[in-house]
């Protein structure tokens, strides 16, 4: 199917051909035409798929056509958790109505408010918002929703991962009833497939993949550690790696954040950290810089991260697990977009345990265990349950890329089974790889 199939107006497949797009993806050829023709949508796809042009371009296409009403304030509404993403809509939006006299505007945090209370104050086509910052808006008088004709609800599961559940509720209220509503996720099931009910009438349901279906194209890694100093010698040990591009590292802390940075750019690697604390202007530059390959690792937060589309990144490594075992899918989601491949990897200490098996029933699959022969943890899988093969860059000592006052030091990653310092010239002092059988039903010990 081609993009005219679709029945765009001709001046979308302009700016749609003139972005270099051949073909539609499997959740633009699905939800585009049930979009276009008025229906309330509720759509699952994995990250990177393409779904942003899902509802934009339909949306779009509506507003294309005169106004019912005349008024002030938005005919379209797009709600999305974090201003990362809410930007990066705002630039899609920009590039498919470049040809389309429509006025666009966003409404996040960080902004000033007298050029949105002057924005709120007139006619407006579209507007990007995230929740917090449009009931402050909301609750001064200033939002006027006489016109509004669609409500788009973006990454609508890490909205109420991230508590936004009682003001979605709240802004749909305030929006007229006869409405289309268009919903967007990473899972349809639970409390998500709930308040989708719950906002939208006889809706269609479009659901290219379930979890356990989810990231074809990423390979999956476990790698235990003892501890925290053990995890940053295997960080060490795979940020040296050849087939390591670009790597997004994740962190559970603003402050953990930063202090990696500093660390790993001390140490030579091109680093940058990417933390709520920033303002906006510098996130932005921080983001940019990475797309243009001046930043190599890239060390964040959830929130942060969240809607970051840099196709060149090779590499998630979650040098701490997720608190909700759903982030687990929308960070690796990173990595392997635009039908590239990537990696995943995760250091997985004795206190994530119950991280670990969240995340694995989430996913319905038993991730697949690693070790790096020389960094081994020590409880680590019998032998008849690991298979071996290359993994390091040749020459390269493991464990004696990470040393830091604020970090913790490593020392020599050469240990043999037992945990002692191998001795010099003894062949496993070359680190490789060993990977657990896939098929194996026996979990082995965390640490």
């Amino acid at each position: 199917m081609s993009f005219e199939q679709l029945a765009l107006d001709p001046r979308l497949l302009k700016a749609v051909k003139g972005s270099g797009f051949q073909q539609p993806t499997d959740i633009q050829r699905q939800a585009i035409p049930l979009a276009l023709a008025g229906k309330d949508l509720m759509a699952s796809a994995q990250t990177g798929t393409g779904k942003t042009a899902a509802f934009v371009l339909p949306t779009l296409q509506r507003l294309l056509q005169p106004a019912t009403k005349r008024s002030v304030g938005p005919r379209a509404l797009v709600l999305t958790p974090t201003r990362e993403l809410a930007l990066q809509i705002s630039d899609a939006v920009a590039q498919f109505g470049q040809f389309c006299r429509l006025t666009t505007g966003n409404l996040v945090g960080g902004m000033p408010y007298p050029a949105q209370n002057r924005m709120l104050g007139k006619p407006l086509d579209l507007l990007v918002a995230t929740p917090g910052r449009l009931l402050d808006h909301m609750s001064q008088g200033r939002v006027n929703f006489s016109r509004l004709e669609v409500l788009i609800l973006d990454e609508a599961d890490r909205m109420l991962d991230m508590g936004f559940i009682q003001p979605v509720k709240t802004i749909a209220a305030a929006v007229p009833a006869a409405r289309q509503t268009l919903l967007f996720s990473a899972t349809l099931e639970g409390q998500v497939l709930k308040i989708a009910k719950a906002l939208m009438k006889n809706p269609e349901r479009v659901q290219l993949a379930a979890n356990r279906d989810r990231h074809a194209s990423i390979a999956q890694h476990i790698y235990q550690a003892d501890d925290a100093a053990h995890k940053r010698k295997l960080l060490a040990h795979h940020l040296v790696q050849d087939e390591l591009t670009q790597a997004l590292v994740f962190t559970a802390t603003k402050r953990g954040a930063r202090r990696m940075a500093k660390v790993l750019d001390e140490q030579g690697h091109a680093t940058a950290a990417l933390h709520g604390d920033m303002s906006q202007s510098a996130r932005k530059r921080t983001v940019e810089r990475m797309r243009r390959g001046k930043i190599r690792v890239l060390v964040a937060t959830d929130v942060a991260a969240r809607g970051l589309d840099i196709c060149s990144i090779s590499h998630v490594i979650n040098f701490d697990l997720p608190t909700v075992a759903e982030d687990y899918i929308h960070r690796i989601g990173r990595t392997g977009r635009a039908q590239a491949s990537g990696t995943a990897i995760s250091l997985v200490a004795p206190d994530d345990r119950s991280k670990l098996n969240q995340i694995e029933r989430l996913t319905g699959r038993r991730l697949e265990r690693s070790i790096v022969v020389g960094l081994e943890p020590n409880s680590r899988p019998s032998r008849n349950e690991t298979r071996s093969t290359r993994g390091s860059k040749p020459g390269t000592n493991p464990g004696s890329h990470f040393r830091a006052n604020n970090v913790g030091k490593a020392t020599s990653g050469r240990r043999n089974r037992k945990g002692s310092p191998l001795k010099k010239g003894n062949p496993r002092g070359r680190a490789s790889v060993r990977r657990q059988d896939a098929n194996s039903n026996a979990l082995p010990t965390l640490g």
